[in-house]
C-alpha cells in the first residue's frame, strides 16, 4: 500500500477522495460583492413568486420592473451560483455518468392520503446581507409537514445526506420526490431510499410545479421570516430560520389542513391549549 503521506496526489484525486468539486480546491474565497449579492437578492424574489421562470424572463422581469440593467447571460451566471439554474452538459462536450440514473415522476394523479405515503426534497437560496446560504428541507406532503432540514454554504451534497438520514431516522416514505438536479441524481442520495425500501420519483424537467408543495414551503419561509429579516450573519439566518421551522410544523394553523398544524396532521394528535410545541 502505498504511503499516501510521502506521496503527492493529484488534485483530482485528492477532490475523488473528498468527495468535493475538483474547483473548490483551487477557488480563494473572497467578500461577495455588494451589487452581486443585491442581483441575487432579487432574482430570489422573482424566482419564489414565479419558479416557472427561467434566466431570459426574470431578466426581462429585472429590466423592466426591478430597476436593474442587466443581460441575459449575467442572469444566468447568478442563478448557477444560486442553485436554482441546472448546467447541463453541452452535446458532444461531456457525457453524464451512466451510475446516475433519472427516475420517472410517479405523482401524476395520485391521491396522498397518509402521512409518509410522499415526501419532497429541494434546496433553495437563502440571502442574506454579507453573503447567502442554502436550505434543504425534506416535507410530507400529506401533512405540509417539515421532516427535516439543514443549512449550509455550499452546494456540496454532504448537507443534503445528513438531511436524509436524519428524516429515514423518524420514518420512511413510500415516494422520495425530488428533481433532476445532480445532488438528486447521485447514487449517494438515491440509494438511501432504495435502501430503505422507497421509490424514486423525480419531476419533469422544465415542469416547475410538479414539486409544488416545496415551493410553496420555500415562499412561506420567505415571506414570513427570510425578507422581512433581513439577517445579517450565516449564525443569525440558522438561529432564526431553524425557530421559524419550529413554529411553522408544530404553532402554524394551515387552511389547506382544516387550520391544524402539520405536526398535528402528521402524527394523527392535536396540541390543545397549554401544550408546549414538540421540537423539529
Amino acid at each position: 500500500m502505498a504511503d499516501l503521506r510521502s506521496e503527492e496526489l493529484p488534485i483530482a484525486v485528492q477532490a475523488d477522495l473528498l468527495g468535493v468539486n475538483r474547483t473548490n480546491l483551487y477557488y480563494k474565497p473572497r467578500r461577495p460583492d455588494d451589487s452581486d449579492l443585491s442581483v441575487k437578492a432579487a432574482i430570489d424574489r422573482v424566482y419564489t413568486d414565479h419558479p416557472e421562470f427561467g434566466y431570459r424572463r426574470i431578466s426581462v422581469w429585472l429590466n423592466k420592473y426591478e430597476g436593474f440593467t442587466i443581460n441575459h447571460k449575467a442572469v444566468l451566471r447568478h442563478m448557477r451560483e444560486m442553485g436554482i439554474q441546472a448546467v447541463y452538459p453541452r452535446p458532444n462536450t461531456s457525457k453524464p455518468n451512466p451510475a446516475n440514473k433519472v427516475y420517472p415522476y410517479l405523482l401524476s394523479g395520485i391521491e396522498i392520503k397518509a402521512p409518509n405515503q410522499v415526501w419532497s426534497i429541494d434546496i433553495t437560496y437563502i440571502p442574506i446581507r454579507r453573503s447567502w446560504l442554502y436550505l434543504t428541507a425534506i416535507l410530507d406532503w400529506y401533512a405540509r409537514y417539515v421532516v427535516a432540514w439543514a443549512i449550509d454554504d455550499t452546494l456540496e451534497i454532504g448537507f443534503v445526506l445528513e438531511t436524509c438520514k436524519t428524516a429515514l431516522k423518524a420514518a420512511t416514505p413510500l415516494i422520495m420526490n425530488s428533481d433532476q438536479g445532480s445532488h438528486f441524481t447521485s447514487p449517494q442520495y438515491t440509494g438511501l431510499f432504495l435502501d430503505a425500501g422507497s421509490q424514486i420519483s423525480m419531476d419533469h424537467r422544465g415542469r416547475a410545479f410538479d414539486n409544488i408543495f416545496v415551493e410553496r414551503l420555500w415562499r412561506t419561509v420567505k415571506y414570513e421570516d427570510v425578507y422581512p429579516h433581513q439577517y445579517e450573519m450565516p449564525r443569525d439566518a440558522r438561529a432564526g430560520i431553524g425557530r421559524y421551522l419550529r413554529y411553522y410544523n408544530n404553532e402554524r394553523p394551515h387552511q389547506s389542513l382544516g387550520y391544524r398544524t402539520p405536526w398535528e396532521v402528521y402524527h394523527g394528535q392535536q396540541i390543545f391549549p397549554g401544550t408546549p410545541p414538540r421540537p423539529l
